[in-house]
């Protein structure tokens, strides 16, 4: 039996240029310079640069700076424009000679694109291949030996068992390579440079690195007996019961373990180049007198405009030759530009917002670099009114570059630890005290869990042990039993 029914319902959606926003919100600057180029490649009616006439405009003016300062309104002026205009574009606003939807700071094609050169550098997996191409080898040692390096991992060791290898080479190739072999070979790669390389264990790497020093002979011998006879006493920093196994003193144990110390436990770690290791900032905090001022960093961002020729293709009659598939293809690709830009200039405004709430309430930290204040993604919320999810989606992967540092947007959000007089403080603020205290700790005695609450809770922090623990953790700060030290 059919039945008809009324239901009434609410439901949330969003357009595909509301996605295209969002997705484009949480870009950082130099995803976003690579989904402009890719753009510009998929629809011809995007094109970037300055008319003729622009150039000669701005040729007579001062170059329009982006920047923002954090008390004005700005950005919220250009919002309400923008809400009020945005049912109102007709394709002669995209088709004039002006920038649309977004405002260049100053001609991309005039802009200087001075990089700083960055030196070429082998790898260390060649320069290790290199190095072991010289030995004098047979080629089953070399057909190991390469084998062998291309199994290391990224630190430097070598943690898939050798017969396995082995016993992989021996079916492969039809071979009978046995283990004592690659053993020999694997002894030869770890004295190449690094020392170490391939190890398999820490203790392993530790010795190799030390019979190959030019420590003291008889300093050597008692550093080579701590690894080999009481290699967990030393990891458990039971130094008592070293002395007391190997017969000698704590002057002799503390001077053998500082020569251990000086070894590389990760041969193969720190060989990233350069370009790996930079961060480029997607906003600028500045100090200007008594003020902050914000600046976007889309140095390398280009004007964006729609292509002025195709107005002409969409206004010729079908008697001159234009058919309507065309004109149909060209009002796609309009429509798909237009939004382009208008979520570009939509993701500037946005951003510009969420960093001028943080910067008003970090202003103590941008100015001095310390006292940061407990604030977490509602509290800029509330402020811009806009959804958590949206600030989430602007902090994540961007970074700030301030007076004191680059750092993370995720950096100025923290939970908060109450004082015993009302107050709140950033956890990153107990970070700091907590570090504080186990620098300045007796290496003999270094402090528990414990006692390090008891002290912070006596600088007028509610804290618990457990709270401590965590961010010790957190630093990647050992417990205490593995903080002491041979004074």
């Amino acid at each position: 039996m059919l039945n008809l029914s009324l239901q009434l319902k609410m439901v949330m959606k969003l357009s595909p240029q509301q996605v295209q926003y969002l997705k484009m919100l949480q870009l950082p600057t130099l995803a976003l310079e690579q989904k402009i180029k890719a753009e510009l490649e998929m629809n011809p009616l995007l094109e970037e640069g300055l008319d003729e006439e622009m150039e000669l405009t701005q040729d007579n003016e001062e170059p329009v700076k982006e920047e923002v300062s954090a008390d004005d309104g700005v950005a919220e002026k250009a919002e309400e424009q923008k809400q009020a205009e945005e049912d109102k574009y007709t394709i002669d606003d995209y088709m004039n000679d002006e920038l649309s939807g977004y405002k260049a700071r100053e001609s991309f094609d005039r802009e200087e694109k001075d990089e700083i050169p960055i030196p070429d550098r082998i790898p260390l997996y060649h320069r290790l291949l290199e190095q072991f191409q010289l030995l004098d080898l047979d080629e089953e040692e070399i057909l190991v030996g390469h084998e062998i390096l291309g199994n290391v991992d990224e630190d430097g060791y070598l943690r898939r068992d050798l017969a396995a290898i082995v016993q992989d080479l021996n079916l492969t190739h039809g071979m009978h390579i046995r283990d004592e072999m690659a053993e020999a070979v694997l002894k030869k790669i770890q004295q190449l440079d690094p020392v170490g390389f391939a190890s398999r264990t820490l203790q392993e790497c530790l010795i190799v690195q030390l019979e190959t020093s030019s420590v003291e002979p008889n300093l050597k011998q008692t550093a080579l007996r701590i690894l080999t006879e009481t290699y967990d006493d030393f990891t458990m920093r039971h130094f008592e019961e070293i002395a007391k196994k190997l017969n000698i003193t704590l002057e002799e144990l503390k001077r053998a373990v500082e020569s251990i110390q000086h070894l590389n436990p990760k041969p193969g770690d720190g060989t990233f180049a350069q370009h790996e290791n930079y961060i480029i900032p997607d906003f600028i905090v500045t100090q200007s007198d008594d003020d902050l001022v914000i600046t976007l960093n889309d140095r390398n961002i280009p004007p964006l405009r729609i292509n002025k020729a195709y107005k002409e293709l969409m206004s010729k009659r079908k008697k001159n030759g234009v058919p309507n598939e065309a004109k149909d293809f060209i009002r796609k690709r309009f429509e798909a530009a237009k939004w382009f830009i208008s979520s570009i200039h939509q993701r500037r405004e946005t951003m510009i917002k969420v960093m001028r709430t943080i910067v008003d309430k970090q202003r103590e930290f941008f100015e001095t670099g310390e006292g940061l204040k407990p604030m977490i993604y509602k509290d800029i919320a509330e402020v811009i009114m806009m959804d958590i999810s949206t600030i989430s989606r602007v902090v994540n992967s961007k970074f700030a570059q301030t007076d004191y540092g680059v750092f993370s947007l995720r950096h100025f959000f923290s939970d908060s630890i109450s004082t015993t007089d009302g107050n709140e403080v950033s956890n990153k603020e107990v970070k700091k005290k907590l570090r504080v205290l186990i620098e300045a700790e007796d290496p003999l005695k270094p402090l528990s869990d414990h006692k390090l609450a008891e002290l912070l809770n006596a600088q007028g922090l509610n804290i618990a042990r457990r709270t401590v623990a965590k961010y010790r953790e957190a630093m990647l700060i050992p417990v205490a039993r593995l903080r002491r030290k041979l004074t």
